[in-house]
């Protein structure tokens, strides 16, 4: 029976910067509107008015319309981007009638605009089988989502897997990397997303064949996989969130978080304790 490796470890670092509104305020962090979105595959929220640390009024909300396709400033969270060779091939649902049919539900339900709706479990449908189509669309979606920030997140400019100044990464699978180690923001997401991989292509935990069975422990396993994923949203957000500004790229990333946080809290995928780098943007999306 496959078994979830043990979590890479979080060391809690000195408070360095005043309570978490004002540091979240300070590194540029915005807050996710509570409009619908427009139809999209991957719908993109109105981003609110970025509080910066510079002197000069914040953007404007920013929507960007059409299929997927990113804005025109030469890197596309949904494009190919300039750096094309760091994209890993985009991963597939599991196989069969049934994940054809979840995944044109997912898009339909999309499409509406209604992200709370496009999460929850469709009446009759296993969860188990929704759950599988799901992490594979979010891990593609984060792959995205940081490969186009990979000529930005270097091992000089990010020596340690840092979320703002109280919380670091540090890397173990629990079976090649057994004790926890510290590396490089771009090392830890490489290694995740290898684990992760390896999670998704492995048959006994994510079967592809219709009517095979889930594993016992399929949703610690999946757990893992979203606690993961959100380690990458909170280094995006603390350490490049003024480069996605910059890039007017802000919509897309809301808009993929609000996705995702709704999803987590949906299944209860991500203890409270491990939102905490973010918590004051997803209290913007799920008031407690």
């Amino acid at each position: 029976m496959p078994h979830p490796p043990s979590a890479p470890s979080i060391r809690r670092l000195p408070l360095l910067l005043p309570a978490p509104a004002a540091s979240a305020r300070r590194s540029g962090i915005i807050s996710a509107a509570a409009a619908s979105p427009t139809p999209l595959s991957c719908p993109l929220l109105p981003a609110a008015a970025a509080a910066t640390a510079s002197t000069r009024p914040p953007p404007p909300p920013r929507i960007e319309s059409g299929g997927g396709g990113g804005g025109g400033g030469g890197m596309s969270l949904f494009g190919l981007g300039r750096n094309q060779k760091t994209f890993r091939p985009k991963k597939s649902a599991p196989s069969g009638s049934k994940g054809a049919q979840l995944r044109k539900h997912i898009d339909a339900t999309l499409g509406s605009g209604n992200l709370r709706e496009a999460v929850r479990l469709p009446p009759g449908e296993d969860i188990n089988e929704w759950l599988a189509v799901n992490t594979v669309d979010f891990f593609n979606q984060v792959n995205l989502l940081y490969g186009t920030l990979t000529e930005f997140c270097t091992p000089e400019s990010c020596p340690t897997m840092t979320a703002g100044p109280k919380y670091e990464y540090r890397w173990a699978d629990g079976v090649q990397i057994k004790k926890p180690i510290e590396v490089s923001a771009p090392k830890y997401v490489e290694y995740l997303m290898d684990w992760i991989e390896g999670q998704l292509d492995d048959e006994s935990i994510f079967p592809q064949k219709l009517g095979t069975p889930f594993p016992p422990n399929f949703k610690e396993v999946v757990k893992t996989i979203f606690k993961r994923l959100f380690r990458v949203y909170a280094h995006i957000y603390h350490s490049h969130f003024q480069k996605i500004v910059s890039l007017k790229e802000e919509a897309h990333l809301n808009t993929c978080f609000k996705h995702f946080i709704l999803f987590t809290s949906e299944f209860g995928l991500i203890d409270k304790k491990e939102l905490a780098p973010l918590q004051e943007l997803i209290e913007s999306i799920i008031p407690y």
